[in-house]
């Protein structure tokens, strides 16, 4: 794989890239078009292909929180075609990495020390490279270590894409009035990941926060051999999770895996009020006694009480069956605003009302089947209508508390790896572990 030994940082240079990758996204859309007079029957399976390879190639260069949207979309199974899914899913654990001169250079700068200066043994060559850093294995004192190392000018970068992305939003999702909140709350996590001090005493918390949950591990950090853009952990050994769950056949370590993750998130959510926000198949491992290794906690949100009470509470069948309970959470959480019309209350009340009813199912039961094909068909139904309704895309998108984007998101993504894992589970499980 092709290495790298700079990133566009400056402004004029991401939006040249962009520019660029938009340029060749036309141009396939003309091909597309011009091959469609020709032959009608022409799907637009190639110029899906072609249209994420090339938005993939442009991101990829950029990393930082370009790649991270990339990322983050591969997450959405049921908005995307398979083609963006696929590709997009690259960028979770698998993009160029940098140069070893570009390594030694960041070590240098951090420690005043080259990383063969540090440590044993140190490979040159990163063993997985994603969107914010990539890691390298090392060797100190017979342990075996994994060295993430950021990438140069991702921070400074952020507030860049964030200002790049904000109008697209704005027009795409109809963001009347104002929506700074949400692209701070957006910027600020962002920020957050690229803080590797910050990344390490999170890690750290949740490592002994969750140490009880049964078939749950993580590695032991290492603040000697850390530093802003550099963070060092034990090396962990298993399969990234997306492999175990396209090679695993034994349907009981599928279950104790789903099981474990759901547990794991169940408690950070309602025991800690503080979650990995980030669930994507390459923050988690899978030993060879299906055990699950969470490895990055660069990501983590914390759930206010404001937030927490309503947005369960709007999940009990209690709540979701009674019109006006509902709608006062609704109101709670900022989804209706006093100055709706009769037709936009009616309209969001509906909406969320059907989001909720198909979502909760899996919460309203004792024991949950993620391999259900059914319940993933009416998610992805449920998604496409949503997609094509014309009287959503006139309304006002700007909606509900800025908790909702990365709450929403990390059930988003749970849900995603809980199909993929095909998991049977005992939903209120986690509960033997809070504290009475």
């Amino acid at each position: 794989m092709k290495k790298i030994d700079s990133i566009p940082t400056r402004k004029i240079e991401r939006v040249a890239k962009l520019v660029t990758t938009g340029v060749k996204v036309g141009g396939n859309y003309l091909k597309y078009y011009s091959e469609k007079a020709i032959n009608p029957a022409l799907t637009k399976d190639k110029l899906h292909e072609e249209n994420a390879t090339d938005i993939y190639d442009g991101l990829k260069e950029l990393k930082g929180s370009a790649l991270k949207v990339a990322q983050m979309l591969s997450m959405e199974k049921n908005l995307l075609p398979q083609s963006y899914v696929e590709k997009f899913s690259l960028s979770q654990f698998s993009v160029p990495p940098l140069s070893a001169p570009l390594v030694r250079k960041t070590f240098k700068n951090s420690f005043k020390q080259y990383p063969e200066e540090i440590f044993d043994a140190f490979t040159p060559d990163s063993v997985n490279a994603a969107s914010i850093g990539q890691v390298h294995k090392a060797e100190k004192d017979g342990k075996q270590l994994a060295v993430k190392i950021q990438y140069p000018g991702v921070r400074d970068s952020i507030r860049t894409d964030i200002a790049l992305v904000k109008p697209v939003a704005v027009r795409m999702f109809n963001l009347q009035g104002t929506s700074d909140e949400y692209f701070q709350e957006v910027e600020d996590k962002l920020t957050e990941e690229t803080d590797y001090h910050l990344e390490l005493q999170q890690s750290e918390a949740v490592r002994l926060a969750c140490s009880q949950i049964e078939g749950l591990k993580f590695p032991q950090y290492y603040p000697e051999y850390s530093s802003d853009k550099i963070i060092t952990m034990d090396w962990m050994r298993g399969q990234h999770l997306s492999e175990f769950c396209q090679s695993e056949t034994n349907v009981q370590k599928r279950h104790q895996v789903g099981q474990t993750l759901w547990n794991f998130y169940m408690y950070q959510i309602h025991a800690l009020r503080k979650f990995h926000a980030d669930p994507h198949p390459g923050n988690f491992l899978v030993d060879a006694h299906a055990q699950l290794i969470a490895i990055d906690f660069g990501c983590m949100k914390q759930i206010p009480d404001s937030f927490y009470k309503p947005y369960f509470e709007m999940s009990e069948p209690k709540v979701l069956n009674n019109p006006v309970l509902f709608k006062e959470k609704l109101y709670e959480l900022e989804i209706l605003k006093t100055t709706d019309s009769p037709a936009e209350e009616a309209f969001f009340t509906a909406f969320f009302g059907e989001l909720l009813a198909l979502f909760t199912q899996p919460i309203q039961q004792e024991e949950f089947d993620f391999s259900d094909a059914t319940f993933q068909q009416r998610i992805a139904d449920l998604s496409e209508k949503f997609t094509q309704d014309k009287n959503l895309r006139k309304m006002n998108g700007n909606r509900g508390s800025k908790h909702f984007i990365y709450v929403n998101r990390t059930f988003f993504g749970l849900y995603s790896l809980m199909f993929d894992i095909g998991a049977k589970v005992r939903i209120n499980d986690f509960q033997k572990y809070l504290k009475t």
